[in-house]
């Protein structure tokens, strides 16, 4: 079955480079980040590993936990891991699960269900669709889905700046506009009415549309009222 934004994220019981884990009850009261690889030793793939191992702490500010996913067993996880080390400066220092009876990748629908058989013997090109990022949220429900093309790294400061759109809305009801960038203005998100808007922002608003009204970010206005 395909899955959706809003869709509850498939619990599953892994083994990763960091032990066996049940995915759900890993994931906690936090905030979660999948991202998944079609093989191990690729040069793409590399790359990305050490870099979200560089940016792990700016995860770690937001609650999110980071967990990979490779379709290769644990084992070779770890030798790759030396090699993501020489090449980009930084080893994984989060868990990275193995899939080598491709579990996990047809239950997130990175694969067909019908694929039969387990990762020995599967090239890159035959697991090109397992390169999906999801962030999901504490209750367990999918909040983000981006699939990437194997020849095209990810974007994880793109993925940072997703989860605090995200987060603002899950706290502040607001929506971010396009190219929004954290402390840039936001637009109040239509389900709240004007009434409850003054309770919320009693700073007011500009409106540009009746459906269309914008604030300061209010994180930060907090913030600076608190610094002045």
């Amino acid at each position: 079955m395909a899955l959706r934004l809003g869709d509850t994220a498939p619990d599953f019981t892994a083994q990763t480079t960091e032990g066996p884990i049940n995915f759900h009850e890993w994931i906690g009261d936090n905030w979660a980040v999948l991202f998944s690889h079609p093989k191990d030793f690729t040069p793409v793939c590399t790359t990305e590993l050490g870099y979200m191992a560089s940016i792990k702490p700016e995860f770690d500010k937001r609650h999110v936990k980071v967990i990979g996913l490779s379709v290769d067993p644990v084992e070779n996880h770890s030798r790759w891991a030396n090699d993501i080390k020489d090449a980009t400066g930084h080893a994984p220092n989060y868990p990275v699960i193995g899939d080598t009876d491709l579990k996990v990748a047809k239950l997130y629908d990175m694969l067909p269900a019908t694929v039969a058989g387990t990762s020995e013997g599967r090239t890159p090109a035959d697991n090109m669709t397992v390169r999906t990022v999801f962030v999901i949220g504490p209750d367990k429900k999918i909040k983000l889905m981006f699939v990437y093309p194997m020849s095209t790294g990810r974007n994880f400061d793109e993925i940072l700046r997703v989860i605090d759109s995200i987060q603002l809305t899950a706290n502040y009801s607001v929506a971010t506009p396009a190219n929004w960038k954290d402390g840039d203005d936001v637009i109040i998100v239509p389900a709240l009415s004007d009434e409850a808007a003054k309770e919320k922002f009693p700073g007011g608003w500009k409106t540009l549309k009746p459906y269309l009204r914008v604030v300061p970010q209010p994180n930060k206005t907090q913030t600076k009222a608190a610094e002045g």
